[in-house]
């Protein structure tokens, strides 16, 4: 059975292998992950959309101009004590887009002196198909906010969530724990469970 290729809304590598692993632990060697830059997409998306849902809508949109299956993922982090920010705003939450440290130091100042600590990771995904037909998914992982970040691994606000049933942070687990309980992790799985029965559709 030959390759589909699905051309990830982004110029994260980070991001490109975290989501190609998890691909290929669902669907097997049936999909190439390529990124905007692999397909020749330049020029920034603009992500104007007010919820998750929408945003990563705009960025498939986007992507799907390569001609292939274009995928969009847009992700961050809840708190409940904020308001739920910083939300759609979550990698430029500090003003510049993909700071981590100042995004974290920010969370933390704002959360200073607050008891509730509770917070989400959620990951909104959806693919826009070649012949105009869509999937959309979502999903989350709950838990809290620590005081001061812990960890090496990960990226973006990995040390600073605390996962209580593993009783570490993001950024201290690894790869493959990380790929288990996280947000992005769950809506993978529902996008390959969705994909993989359209796949089977369509080949029977």
């Amino acid at each position: 059975m030959s390759k589909t290729v699905i051309v990830l809304a982004s110029r994260n590598r980070h991001k490109v292998r975290e989501l190609q692993a998890l691909l290929c632990d669902r669907l097997g060697d049936i999909v190439e992950l390529r990124s905007l830059d692999d397909v020749g997409l330049s020029g920034e998306i603009e992500e104007t959309g007010a919820t998750f849902a929408e945003n990563a809508r705009i960025k498939a949109e986007a992507a799907a101009k390569s001609g292939f299956i274009g995928l969009g993922d847009d992700s961050g982090l809840v708190v409940t004590a904020l308001d739920m920010a910083p939300g759609v705003y979550s990698a430029r939450y500090a003003g510049e887009h993909g700071n981590d440290r100042a995004n974290n130091d920010l969370l933390l100042k704002n959360l200073a002196g607050k008891k509730d600590r509770s917070a989400a990771f959620v990951c909104a995904l959806a693919a826009v198909f070649p012949d105009g037909h869509t999937i959309e998914v979502e999903g989350r992982v709950e838990g809290e906010i620590l005081t001061a970040p812990r960890g090496e691994n990960g990226f973006g606000y990995d040390p600073l969530f605390y996962y209580p049933p593993l009783g570490r942070t993001m950024a201290e687990m690894t790869a493959d724990e990380k790929n288990g309980v996280s947000h992005r992790g769950d809506a993978v799985r529902r996008f390959a469970a969705l994909f993989a029965a359209e796949r089977k559709e369509k080949t029977c």
